[in-house]
């Protein structure tokens, strides 16, 4: 069966330095009508498995450790039985949020997983990584790249230089064509975000 993206949206806080705002968070669901991953476990597991729909997850794949992207992800993981999965260099992030939960199993730059490519793109945060689809001509960036430009750098363990070398280094190289799925807000299309 062919692989298809699956949408939703849920709102709640991101925390970090003291600050607290209100973010609203993209969720994807990226699988065929009986299988599927979910990328990202912001605020709400309903929220979540309402994208999921009946199917079987297989993984939860975090693109980061900021607590407005894994906060449900132990949650999830129990209702749902799949591993969650990060990027190792994210693991002061992740004991932040959940300091009594072991570290998710290791992402790294390259791996495959249900069709989807890990790319490290630190920067945003150390372990921040971009999961692209090939066969489905899509990238999912998590807040590494938004539409407009790069995802935030003002916060500790973030990094301005880095995040651009990145970026560019990491998803110029795609095909243009290649539409961006972001951690917030709209899609856009790796043509138009070139520098």
């Amino acid at each position: 069966m062919a692989l298809r993206v699956d949408h939703g949206v849920t709102s709640g806080t991101f925390s970090l330095d003291g600050q607290t705002f209100d973010v609203d968070n993209n969720v994807w669901v990226v699988g065929d009508d009986e299988t599927c991953v979910v990328i990202d476990a912001p605020h709400s597991v309903p929220g979540i498995l309402e994208v999921v729909g009946g199917r079987r997850v297989t993984a939860i794949l975090l693109t980061h450790a900021h607590d407005d992207h894994v906060r449900v992800a132990p949650e999830l993981a129990e209702r749902t039985g799949a591993p969650m999965y990060l990027h190792p260099a994210d693991e002061p992030l992740w004991k932040l949020v959940h300091p009594d939960v072991p570290m998710p199993q290791p992402l790294a730059d390259g791996q495959e997983i249900a069709g989807l490519r890990v790319l490290h793109a630190p920067g945003h945060s150390p372990g921040s990584v971009c999961l692209y689809a090939p066969d489905l001509g899509s990238v999912f960036t998590g807040d590494t790249l938004f539409y407009g430009g790069p995802g935030a750098t003002g916060r500790s363990y973030s990094d301005y230089d880095t995040i651009i070398a990145s970026i560019r280094e990491k998803l110029y190289p795609l095909p243009g064509a290649t539409v961006v799925h972001t951690g917030h807000g709209a899609d856009t299309l790796i043509v138009s975000e070139r520098l």
